[in-house]
């Protein structure tokens, strides 16, 4: 991992990928862009934004922000697939070893992504440490929303123990090799840290800031995201129940 350095240029090999999942975030896609790179500054790396066939001026807004940041790349999906697929665009498209992700709202704090990027590769990290996710204990939503959020994390964390209490934050830290490898599904992204353990990787997490959305709309609601939620968690479950655990792979 490189050191951050104010004057470090920024070459390959690059220390992270940045992958933002956009659609219809015209308001906030400028700031956003503009955060990463101060986030980042020092470090080695990109920022892919996918634009999710954004009706309004999203992507245009993205295109013109290459001219001023050079480590922006900016990808369209020529019809909406959901956030998800977004992801796992932007990933096969990264050229970094580490993939970080951020909701395309702003209500993700890019700061807090060179903290978790130091927890990914501190030297004295678990074995097999692949992934960080953020945890918003002051999370910056409607009641209704943070109650909806805490009745499912409550029953998702009772059946698959995976140490995630909070799976719909969307700052996160992920080794790009092993996700990679993970059982792609509309919304895998609330399941990372299950998959991960899955894999046989370490997942751990760190508080983050929330704050609030101060432009657009929210693209979920909360049945819409229950029923998504109940559906996916079935799935999750029998996806764990076929895991066959391989040990370690051996060249000879």
């Amino acid at each position: 991992m490189s050191t951050p350095n104010p004057s470090m240029p920024r070459l390959e090999p690059l220390d992270i990928s940045v992958v933002v999942p956009v659609h219809n975030e015209s308001g906030a896609v400028a700031s956003l862009v503009q955060e990463i790179a101060t986030a980042l500054d020092g470090w080695a790396y990109e920022m892919i934004f996918v634009d999710d066939a954004s009706k309004d001026d999203t992507h245009a807004k993205l295109v013109a922000l290459k001219a001023t940041y050079p480590a922006l790349r900016v990808l369209a999906n020529r019809q909406n697939a959901g956030q998800s697929r977004a992801i796992m665009n932007g990933v096969l498209a990264a050229r970094a070893p580490v993939i970080g992700t951020l909701d395309g709202d702003g209500q993700n704090d890019p700061a807090d992504l060179p903290a978790l990027l130091q927890q990914l590769n501190r030297p004295d990290a678990p074995q097999g440490l692949s992934f960080v996710g953020g945890r918003r204990v002051k999370r910056q939503d409607s009641q209704a929303k943070k109650i909806a959020s805490r009745l499912a994390n409550n029953v998702r964390q009772a059946l698959l123990r995976d140490g995630a209490d909070d799976s719909g934050c969307g700052i996160k830290v992920v080794r790009r090799e092993l996700f990679l490898r993970l059982p792609y599904f509309d919304h895998m992204h609330r399941y990372m840290p299950a998959l991960v353990q899955r894999e046989g990787a370490v997942a751990e997490f760190a508080v983050v800031n929330h704050r609030h959305r101060s432009t657009g709309a929210s693209k979920y609601t909360n049945i819409g995201r229950l029923l998504a939620a109940l559906t996916d968690l079935g799935g999750v479950i029998w996806l764990r129940t076929r895991r066959r655990d391989f040990g370690h792979v051996d060249e000879t």
